[in-house]
């Protein structure tokens, strides 16, 4: 068995405390993605809204927690170690390998079942933690800290204006999911 990952939060707090961490450096990546992509002003403004800049963040989060990768055997062995935990596995029982991350906080774990695919499996086990295990606490906790894309630098260097970022962020919405 093996770990990936080095993001093991013991307490709800904790993995609060790691998902704040990530929003300025979600900000930066976000706001160097448009700089190498020549977005001026204008651009900046319509394209990169808050949700974008939570969408980086949250897959930062995701990507650093450490999940374990291992046999069917392994894993059952663990699970007889937690018979507490609440079980969600993604995936075929019939196979032979098996990455789980569990959240001590929530008496959970999430697992996904592969043959051969490790580093899908990682990824699509690392985004569907996030989504059940950690997405929900942060949704429905207060304020998060981070600073918000209107509080960015814009790629061009000047100072945001809020407002303007607001209207873009509102214009651009539209009620259009796609």
């Amino acid at each position: 068995m093996e770990t990936a990952g080095t993001l093991a939060p013991e307490s709800e707090r904790e993995a609060r405390e790691a998902f704040e961490a990530a929003g300025p450096t979600a900000q930066q990546v976000v706001r160097e993605a448009a700089r190498a992509m020549s977005f001026d002003r204008e651009e900046y403004r319509e394209r990169v809204t808050g949700e974008v800049v939570e969408t980086a963040r949250n897959v930062l989060f995701a990507e650093r927690l450490a999940v374990r990768v291992g046999t069917r055997e392994e894993f059952d062995a663990w699970r007889e170690d937690h018979p507490d935990y609440e079980v969600t596995e993604l995936g075929s029982p019939d196979v032979d390998r098996v990455v789980w991350h569990a959240a001590p906080f929530a008496d959970a774990v999430v697992a996904a079942t592969f043959q051969n695919e490790r580093e899908a499996a990682v990824g699509t086990l690392r985004r569907q933690a996030f989504s059940r295990l950690y997405r929900p606490r942060f949704e429905d906790g207060e304020s998060d800290g981070a600073e918000t894309v209107e509080d960015a630098e814009r790629p061009d260097g000047a100072a945001s204006n809020a407002g303007a970022a607001d209207a873009a962020t509102d214009a651009s919405s539209d009620g259009d999911d796609a």
